[in-house]
């Protein structure tokens, strides 16, 4: 897996979905930053060894610290500040570092990912930094977590947009209790609704009633008796985007005593009431939805 996707605040309140990169693949672009790095060392130490030997040995000394500063630490600050976060090997295997808030790196945030990459990166052979990565929901090795930065992959396939919100189904949406759907479920899901207009109408419906009849069981109450499950599916996931937007949310600032309004949902269009059909209405069902026939 290339990536997780999560979510994350911008500066202006918007929630953006990213691709956080995962640890095979940033060790392997580590991995191909050391290798530049060791070979422009050895081309230093190589230079500065033919052109101050007629030096002082102290001078030569200060050189060469300084070069092994410079070859660590200003490697990837100059490299990360010049390009918006990326190193040679961010740049091959499509990586990008950001700011938590979703924007460019800055140049004090990469000073200080540099610098605590000399310590877990070089003089503790990466052990910390695996250690924390794996930890981190968001890969985050210790460097990222003190300047406030996330790597992110910028060639994982893009996501579709959340569902809109069937309008007759608003109100049931906002009583559901969603604690027992997981994210699995919930990806599931989206990707069904996402590819639902190419499948062929048999296999759509037997899809839906599958994948509705599970997210269904995880979730209270039932849909309205009657919903179509790709309509229900839509309205499930709809109020769980607009959920997680509300609590990603920053609170409001001290003093302000205007309204806070929580985000909304986009909907689609209601579909017209077809006419109630004579005779007494049929008992409820259990399950919400009919299996398709």
């Amino acid at each position: 897996m290339v990536g997780s996707q999560q979510p994350v605040v911008t500066g202006d309140a918007v929630v953006l979905d990213v691709q956080v990169a995962q640890l095979p693949v940033r060790a392997l672009s580590i991995l191909i930053d050391i290798v530049v790095i060791f070979v422009l060392y050895v081309v230093g130490v190589m230079l500065w060894a033919t052109t101050l030997a007629q030096f002082d040995s102290a001078f030569s000394a200060a050189v060469l610290i300084i070069f092994t500063v410079l070859a660590l630490v200003g490697y990837p600050v100059i490299f990360e500040t010049a390009t918006r976060g990326r190193t040679l090997g961010k740049m091959a295997l499509g990586l990008r570092v950001v700011s938590d808030d979703g924007g460019p790196e800055r140049f004090r945030q990469a000073l200080f990912r540099a610098l605590a990459g000399v310590i877990e990166i070089w003089m503790l052979t990466g052990g910390p930094a695996v250690i924390c990565s794996l930890i981190s929901p968001k890969g985050k090795r210790i460097g990222d977590i003190f300047a406030g930065t996330l790597v992110i992959t910028e060639r994982a396939p893009r996501l579709s947009p959340p569902p809109t919100m069937p309008p007759h189904l608003a109100w049931w949406a906002a009583t559901l209790e969603l604690s027992g759907l997981d994210g699995e479920q919930a990806e599931l899901a989206r990707q069904f609704l996402s590819r639902a207009p190419q499948l062929h109408p048999q296999v759509r419906d037997q899809m839906a009633y599958r994948i509705g009849s599970d997210v269904l069981s995880r979730i209270s109450p039932p849909p309205p008796a009657g919903t179509p499950p790709a309509m229900a599916l839509a309205a499930v996931l709809a109020e769980r985007h607009r959920r997680e937007m509300i609590r990603l949310q920053p609170s409001a600032p001290p003093g302000w005593s205007g309204p806070v309004y929580p985000p909304s949902y986009p909907m689609s269009p209601a579909p017209p009431s077809p006419p109630a059909p004579p005779g007494p209405p049929a008992p409820p069902r259990t399950d919400g939805f009919a299996p398709p026939s």
